[in-house]
């Protein structure tokens, strides 16, 4: 099981740039920091605010390398514990859920030959009704089906994974959850 730790700065970050991008899809691409034990804290994240729709997002991959350049740079090129975990982008008039063509893609990408990476991970945000960032993700790796992982938030993220059902949104834990996330 892959767990994705968002930091409440990257929440705070993605918020500020989901309020400005309103119905637009956004995205870009996750710089990581392996925890050990199948733990990946999202270091930071490239924002690309251009080649988005209300349904569709395309990245452009100069600006994206350019971002990952200078991370590795920061972190002193240490790929064994920072390096390239994968990309998000926002879903603001759909569920956080991956669709059909995001799962082709990044299985494509994970494919892609001279693809370093022994896994990729997706992340789909989009902003909740209260402000919170509802976020789901997904890791992928060659010839294997994709799976899903866990987010955890760190203390102050207010992120949740967003509720499958109408069942699931009346639950008092995702009710109990808004109120905290709102206080």
């Amino acid at each position: 099981m892959i767990e994705i730790v968002l930091p409440a700065k990257v929440a705070a970050k993605l918020r500020r740039e989901l309020r400005r991008a309103g119905d637009r899809e956004i995205g870009g691409v996750l710089a990581g920091e392996d925890l050990g034990g199948g733990i990946f804290r999202v270091a930071d994240l490239s924002v690309q605010r251009s080649g988005g729709g209300v349904a569709h997002f395309v990245r452009d991959p100069g600006a994206h390398r350019r971002f990952m350049r200078r991370f590795l740079a920061r972190t002193g090129s240490d790929f064994t514990r920072f390096n390239y975990l994968g990309e998000w982008h926002s879903h603001p008039s759909f569920p956080a859920l991956p669709s059909g063509t995001d799962l082709r893609q990044m299985q494509g990408l994970i494919e892609e030959r001279g693809q370093p990476a022994n896994f990729l991970v997706l992340l789909v945000v989009k902003l909740g009704r209260g402000g919170e960032i509802e976020v789901t993700a997904h890791a992928f790796r060659r010839s294997a089906p994709v799976v899903q992982a866990r987010v955890a938030r760190e203390e102050g993220a207010a992120v949740q994974a967003p509720p499958k059902t109408p069942l699931e949104r009346l639950s008092r834990k995702w009710t109990a959850w808004r109120r905290e996330a709102a206080k």
